[in-house]
């Protein structure tokens, strides 16, 4: 008995004295601030380079593929309320969300703001391609009544031109006019299928004709990804990229 009382003694006081020590207490003291100008002055640090030297060789590998060729350089300039650049990235957008969704109408993907870099002239690598839509923009297809498609339409006449595909039209003292979608007159009392990305259908630039949707489906594919599979497809066809303004939006 006495053993025990002894042995259950020590173990109070040693869970007494760890029970303190974690409860102690730490103030800094003193603290001291230096600024680091990064220039050219300042010499490599080898040890950094050689552990991400194999990661940014791999990278680098992956984003030097070439995933197509263009017969032509694809600019973002607005031309009359298009671009070369536009164009593309709506039309191969619609073609690979149509192989999911074979109704859709027309497509606006995204707003000109959205297209970062141009395309170039002969060989397109998939840094190329990033560089273009740097973002994760998911595409969704929207059902519209008649009314929210003509609040789009105003906004893309209002804004000299968006990029667009399946839809053509006409901007006359900043209104709509002449619309086709589909090669057929805009029928205001009709429901369309409509293409757009997440960030347009969000409300970007105060766009709000896809808040109240009769119907709403997310395709699992970011615009990004459906440029790479459109520039490989024309690649393994044996086909170029060629995108250049064909009128589909004139500006009056």
């Amino acid at each position: 008995m006495q053993n025990s009382t002894k042995l259950s003694t020590l173990s109070f006081l040693l869970g007494s004295f760890f029970l303190c020590a974690c409860s102690s207490t730490y103030q800094v003291v003193k603290s001291n601030r230096g600024e680091y100008k990064v220039t050219q002055d300042v010499t490599a640090d080898s040890s950094v380079i050689r552990t991400y030297q194999p990661y940014k060789l791999k990278l680098d590998s992956q984003m030097n593929e070439v995933l197509g060729y263009s017969e032509n350089e694809l600019t973002k300039k607005l031309v009359n309320g298009e671009s070369s650049l536009g164009n593309f990235l709506a039309d191969a957008s619609l073609a690979e969300a149509r192989k999911i969704v074979p109704q859709i109408d027309f497509t606006m993907p995204s707003g000109n703001g959205g297209l970062r870099n141009d395309l170039p002239l002969g060989a397109i690598t998939l840094s190329n391609v990033f560089q273009l839509m740097p973002f994760e923009n998911e595409l969704i297809v929207f059902e519209l009544k008649g009314s929210d498609v003509q609040t789009l339409l105003d906004y893309i006449a209002v804004s000299g031109g968006q990029p667009v595909g399946g839809l053509t039209m006409k901007i006359k003292a900043k209104k709509p006019a002449d619309v086709l979608i589909g090669g057929k007159p805009f029928d205001p009392s009709k429901s369309y299928s409509v293409l757009t990305s997440d960030y347009i259908a969000g409300g970007a630039d105060g766009i709000s004709s896809f808040k109240k949707p009769v119907s709403s489906k997310v395709l699992g594919l970011k615009i990004r990804d459906a440029l790479i599979q459109y520039i490989k497809e024309s690649k393994n066809k044996g086909v170029k990229i060629s995108s250049k303004l064909d009128g589909r939006i004139t500006n009056d």
